[in-house]
């Protein structure tokens, strides 16, 4: 054994605990892993820290390396960011991403880590699977330069498309929030901001992240004839009412789903290729501003339900290891 872990742990909905973990000899094709920084998905790790997830969609919401089965017990989580302890000897050192629990150290295959360049901070590195998730709305969404085009709801994601978004030549680009306070962040990542009844019409395309009934009809009533709404919330059991009366057909609209799980059939970049961009993209200092809190791992018993239930804001929280 290469010696004893921890991990998180949804025990039930609502409770989470750390447990021990026991931690076997990486094999020759696989690396040990001690963690540095683990990320908190609000989104969807609060909807699973909930019991929320539909019995309907277990199977695609399984995390690569989840154990256990929905509702709980389960240990759940896939922004991870540590140094490899054991392993060929091009990677003992490196700081590596991976889509792996939160838990102290771990065994994984080497096909499984991505080394993080040099120039990305490790607690900035957390965000590659959220950075991955907007990738993957633009390949799906293919926004043309000088198009108009706005971002409703300044989470994580829509943070994050934002700020990728904001180095397109041409495009105008607005970010859309209920929370004024999420101006703050647009002028970090250098985009504007607007408000839902202030934001400005006509666009091709909206990007639409803010996981509301509300911000999906307004992500439709902004759109230009023929427009687009590439939609990325994930509602967990909630049910939506989508409105396709009134102009949805008149002016033949269009909702795209996206989501981080599939690339675009015809796109000819492969998942690493995907995850190798957005690595590269959090060069970028603008990511820093998704970074909202940070947290030991000995709390996260305490911190996760206050991160699902709001009297904790945040957009990544980022947990931090001995």
């Amino acid at each position: 054994m290469s010696g004893d872990a921890e991990a998180f742990w949804l025990a039930e909905a609502g409770r989470g605990e750390i447990r021990p973990e026991r931690v076997r000899e990486p094999g020759p094709d696989e690396v040990l892993v001690r963690t540095l920084h683990s990320g908190v998905s609000r989104g969807t790790e609060t909807l699973v820290f909930t019991g929320r997830v539909p019995e309907s969609q277990w199977p695609a919401m399984r995390a690569p390396f989840q154990e256990g089965e929905f509702p709980a017990p389960v240990k759940y989580g896939y922004l991870n960011v540590g140094v490899v302890e054991k392993g060929p000897e091009d990677l003992l050192g490196r700081t590596v991403f991976s889509l792996f629990p939160h838990q102290t150290r771990f065994v994984v295959p080497v096909s499984s880590v991505t080394v993080v360049p040099a120039e990305v901070p490790a607690h900035r590195a957390v965000l590659a699977g959220t950075v991955e998730t907007a990738v993957n709305a633009l390949w799906d969404a293919a926004p043309l330069i000088g198009d108009r085009v706005a971002v409703v709801g300044a989470g994580m994601v829509g943070g994050s498309a934002a700020a990728i978004l904001a180095r397109f030549p041409g495009v105008r680009i607005q970010l859309v929030d209920i929370d004024p306070a999420r101006a703050g962040l647009a002028a970090r990542l250098g985009v504007p901001f607007a408000r839902p009844d202030e934001a400005l019409g006509d666009c091709d395309l909206v990007i639409h992240a803010s996981a509301t009934p509300a911000g999906l009809k307004r992500s439709l009533e902004l759109l230009a004839y023929e427009g687009t709404v590439v939609e990325l919330s994930w509602y967990g059991d909630k049910q939506v009412d989508v409105p396709l009366g009134e102009f949805f057909h008149s002016k033949r609209l269009t909702v795209r789903g996206s989501q981080v799980g599939g690339i675009r059939p015809d796109h000819r970049r492969s998942y690493a290729d995907r995850l190798a961009l957005s690595l590269d993209l959090l060069r970028d200092d603008r990511f820093e501003a998704l970074i909202s809190g940070r947290s030991p791992f000995g709390d996260l018993p305490e911190i996760m339900p206050r991160l699902a239930d709001g009297s904790l804001p945040a957009l990544c929280h980022v947990i931090d290891y001995n």
